[in-house]
Parts: C-alpha cells; structure tokens; sequence
C-alpha cells in the first residue's frame, strides 16, 4: 500500500481559496501519505499562495506554482501533469477533504486508465446528480438551458443525465465523474494531450475529457468507497460578477460544437438565444438592478455568432475566445 502511495501524485488547482486549501492538504496527507502534490494557483488574490508556500517550507512534498495570470482550470491542470512526479496523478479540487485511503481508487486507475471516488456532502452522504453523470446528449443540454432539469429534475431526460437510476453506492464502470476527484493514469493523460484549455475559464473541460478518453477506448471506473467531503461551488463563486453566466454559456456552446453534428448544434445555439431572455428577467428581480441586462447581451451575441457560423471558431491551443 506504502508503494502505492509513494508512486502517486496529485494535483490542487486554487483560485482564491485560502479557507479550504490547508484542511485540503491535510486530509491528503493523513489518508495517502507519501503522494506528492502540486498546487497551481491561478493569481489568487487573497492569502492562498502564501498559505501554500508556508506549508511547502515544512512538507517537501508539496509544491507551488504561483500562475500570474489565471489560465483557467484546463490550463492549470495540464500545468500541474506536466510538474507533477508520479503516475497514478489524482485531480482533486481544493475543496474537496479526502475521507478514505486512495489505494482502491489507484488500483482502479491503473486497471482502467481513468477512475473516480465518490464525493459527499458533509453528512456523509453521495452528492446526486453531480458526482457522477452520463455525457450529456443535445437534449440534455437544452433542457439544462431553458431551465426545465432545474424546475422538473424527475424528467427523463434529467434523469438519465444525472444517474438517477444508478444505485450511487456500487462500483463500476461510468462515463462522466467530476473533475473535482477524478484520477488518471499519465499515459492516458498525455495521449489525448490533457484537457482542452479552450474551455475558459471553467466548466466543461472535465466532460470533454472524459468524452475523449472513452472515445480512445479507456475505461472510466467509479469507486464509490474512495470518498471525500465536498463543499461545491467554492472557486465559480470567487469568478467577477456577472461572469459566471457568461463563461458557462460559452463552455457549454464550445462542449456542443466539439461533440455534436452541425444541425443539433445550431439547434443548442438557438436554444441558448431564446434561453437568455428568461434568465435575464429572472436575473434582475433576484439582484435588483439592471446588471443581467450586460450578461444577457453578451451570451445572446456569442449563441447568434455561434449558431451564423454553425462551427467552433478557430483558436489557438490553449487560448480561449475573448467574449
């Protein structure tokens, strides 16, 4: 078990997450001693770096890399492969505490090329609908957009999606486990050249990986008993107001254009258009003010763009379109 550890490493990417990043480093320690971990911290502005620093002087075995601009989650994350000795590499978000020992969870990797824990709630109990999903079809994703998985979350489309007919407590093979805790062999990883950092700067670069990694024929193992405590949400909430919309929107529209044949892809453009209306309204009772008015501009300029050219536009690796 020893030598397990000692061959594994892990990778934390931080964006302004200075109150979970140490009892992250902590629950690591103590649950896989010996795996060496690299933090990549997307130019946080609050005390994340030096916490970090100040623990990498007293344990060697964690490193820092201080990003001076935030390159995004994909981005970071290939920066944290590429830095990081050891193979199985474990991605974990910062705040996420690990509850259980990682060598089933190794074991799996190595098996199948990709494996998953379970992530919970602090009461212990499997986070549904979002430690584990399937890929997310055409239908899926308007359904996400106009809203309805949220005001009917037992629709069948929904259902199917989010594994809601999926007992949460048994392994086996999955197709879509969250970023937040998923491990890869670094063979795997640098075959399909990591993730895809034209999803900027968040949300979907973990869906589109494993898309590729099943593509290529790897198993994705789901290992239920490898747990660990997940608050959520914790680095989108730290994003600059009005942001967030704006960059899932974008990811969402750039998963579609990649996995999805022309016309249902215009069909999900569409679908964003008309969606941003809804949400806009909606958007100015909750906040009170004229702000989502900029949000609903900007999205519905990008989906007309998107949904006219009927093709992802071309980008550079590793740059994101500016919106």
């Amino acid at each position: 078990m020893e030598g397990l550890f000692l061959a594994a490493g892990a990778v934390i990417v931080t964006y302004n997450s200075a109150e979970v990043i140490l009892s992250c480093l902590d629950a690591l320690a103590e649950m896989a001693p010996g795996v060496i971990v690299t933090v990549v911290d997307n130019s946080s502005t609050d005390q994340t770096v030096d916490l970090v620093r100040r623990r990498s002087v007293v344990n060697p075995q964690v490193k820092l890399v201080a990003n001076r601009e935030n390159r995004g989650f994909a981005g970071a994350a290939n920066q944290g492969f590429r830095e990081t000795a050891g193979h199985p590499i474990l991605l974990l978000n910062p705040d996420v505490q690990l509850r259980t020992l990682l060598t089933p969870l190794i074991e799996a990797c190595e098996a199948h090329g990709l494996a998953a824990g379970q992530l919970t709630t602090s009461d212990g109990l499997a986070q549904a609908g979002f430690t584990i999903r399937r890929f997310p079809t055409a239908a899926t994703l308007a359904f996400e957009l106009m809203g309805i998985n949220r005001l009917w979350p037992g629709n069948p489309v929904n259902r199917r999606y989010r594994y809601m007919d999926r007992e949460l407590n048994f392994e086996g093979p999955v197709e879509q486990p969250a970023g937040a805790f998923l491990m890869a062999r670094r063979d795997v990883w640098e075959r399909l050249g990591g993730m895809d950092e034209n999803f900027h700067p968040v949300w979907f670069e973990d869906v589109d990986f494993c898309q590729r990694a099943a593509g290529a024929g790897y198993g994705i193992q789901y290992v239920p008993q490898v747990r660990g405590q997940h608050l959520g949400g914790h680095s989108v909430r730290k994003l600059p107001a009005g942001r967030m919309e704006v960059y899932w929107y974008d990811s969402l529209l750039t998963y579609g254009a990649k996995h999805f044949r022309p016309w249902p892809y215009r069909g999900i453009c569409l679908v964003a258009v008309l969606s941003t209306v809804p949400r806009m309204i909606t958007g100015m009772f909750r906040e009170q003010s004229l702000n989502p008015v900029v949000s609903c501009v900007q999205i519905m300029r990008l989906a007309v763009k998107r949904l006219l050219s009927g093709v992802r536009p071309a980008q550079r690796p590793g740059r994101a379109e500016k919106i």
